[in-house]
């Protein structure tokens, strides 16, 4: 399958992306620009006619012809087809007349022969789908091999784990580069069964096939799958008009793949933060005004990216309720949110593979910020070590106390606790309090999640 260059076009071209930073140059904004959809139609258009003359439908002859007169793209202007659209209310009605004029006369009844406008236009949605799932599935592998490198050098680099934005017990950088990765590799897997899934479709003015066997197909039903073989989709079991699971499988992948870089993007924008600073983007974003700024600016497209695909998302799973054998308003709304939903995840997949192979971990500082409690990180551990010395009510006061006088006193609460009679002696308080020697199973679930592929 082609990857068509990303269409400029005339001043007002849609696919400029001038608002839109998180697709732009991207191979998702190539594979869903205005060109790329008028290619994948033509595509639909031309292997329709080649299925119809593999089964005996038409002749070998018209089947080169229309396909020949659909190699040229560039001869179908796509802004005369948006305004001549308005007419039909899609754009394949005015397509079809465009490319049956370029067909030599004897050979134009067999373009778009039996076929509706919404077959072509849900195929060449699913050649679309196709064409940027495959360089979006390549970026997440990109990200996905930078996060295992990172959970593996970083395996027993310990941080602050926070919860409800407050340091909580220790953690490692390595288990949570491990855990973005699970993400990443859940995204992958659901978007890998969608790909491999999408199905062409074929089914006539009411999905019966009717009119390909009044053209004198003695069995209409093997046309889908001959149709859906020049395509390299899948053959669809029944018309899918009106049965949207294509579609909502589609926005259900891309919408969980954008969250699932949202994630990450979420946890680099607070680790980024200059008060922070555990980590750093390799490149970041400068300021208009102000010099000294290196914002994160790969995980904020991944954070919008993120906020933005649920909305399109729903709108795509509302098209599900579809009335009739071919509905009114319902497919012709998945339109744009579906071609928004295709560009936004595959740029965010895009920034998520340079964020990742860039990401600058500043150990150091994770080290030094897990003593800013004065040692009450490890207040949990000691729980359980002073309980069994002490007694559980005993122990709770004591640390209770500890604390307290730590932070007023602004001490370590190791030194505190050692002025406390018999804790001393009783425990080794330099081990228990080392919140490096508190990181539970991390490391043990760090390489149990790098087994995973």
């Amino acid at each position: 399958m082609t990857h068509p260059a990303q269409h400029t076009g005339r001043p007002g071209e849609q696919d400029a992306a001038l608002l839109a930073p998180g697709w732009a140059a991207s191979p998702a904004g190539a594979a869903t620009s205005d060109t790329a959809y008028v290619r994948a139609l033509l595509d639909a258009e031309a292997a329709l006619t080649r299925a119809q003359a593999a089964l005996g439908q038409a002749p070998a002859a018209a089947a080169r012809a229309v396909t020949e007169a659909a190699a040229y793209p560039g001869r179908f202007d796509p802004a005369e087809l948006a305004a001549q659209a308005r007419a039909g209310g899609n754009p394949v009605i005015p397509l079809v007349g465009a490319l049956t004029r370029a067909v030599p006369k004897a050979h134009a009844p067999y373009v778009h022969r039996g076929a509706t406008s919404q077959d072509i236009m849900d195929t060449a949605t699913m050649l679309v789908a196709a064409r940027t799932l495959d360089p979006l599935l390549a970026d997440l592998a990109r990200t996905e091999e930078a996060l295992a490198r990172l959970a593996a050098a970083h395996r027993d680099t310990a941080m602050p784990g926070r919860t409800l934005t407050q340091h909580a017990v220790p953690t490692t950088f390595g288990l949570k580069a491990a855990g973005w990765r699970s993400l990443i590799l859940d995204a992958r897997d659901r978007v890998r069964a969608v790909r491999d899934t999408l199905p062409a479709q074929l089914g006539g003015a009411a999905g019966t096939l009717a009119a390909f066997t009044a053209y004198g197909a003695e069995d209409a039903t093997a046309l889908p799958a001959a149709y859906a073989s020049e395509l390299g989709l899948v053959a669809p079991l029944l018309p899918w008009h009106t049965l949207r699971t294509p579609i909502a499988d589609l926005a259900g992948c891309l919408a969980f793949t954008a969250g699932a870089l949202g994630k990450l993007a979420a946890d680099v924008l607070v680790l980024a933060r200059t008060e922070i600073a555990e980590l750093a983007e390799g490149s970041g974003g400068g300021s208009s005004t102000m010099p000294h700024k290196a914002n994160p600016v790969r995980a904020t497209l991944l954070a919008a990216a993120a906020r933005r695909a649920p909305g399109l998302a729903a709108t795509l799973y509302g098209s599900l309720a579809a009335e009739d054998e071919r509905p009114a308003g319902a497919w012709h709304a998945e339109w744009e949110p579906l071609r928004d939903l295709l560009r936004l995840t595959g740029g965010a997949a895009r920034d998520a593979a340079e964020l990742t192979e860039g990401l600058k971990v500043r150990a150091d500082t994770m080290r030094r910020h897990l003593g800013l409690t004065h040692g009450l990180i490890v207040s949990e551990r000691l729980s359980a070590a002073l309980a069994p010395v002490l007694g559980r009510a005993r122990a709770k006061e004591l640390l209770t106390d500890a604390a307290r006088r730590a932070w007023a006193e602004d001490r370590p609460l190791a030194a505190v606790l050692a002025e406390e009679p018999g804790v001393k002696d009783a425990v080794d308080l330099g081990d228990l309090t080392d919140p490096a020697h508190y990181t539970g199973s991390a490391g043990a679930l760090t390489d149990r999640a790098l087994e995973r592929r």
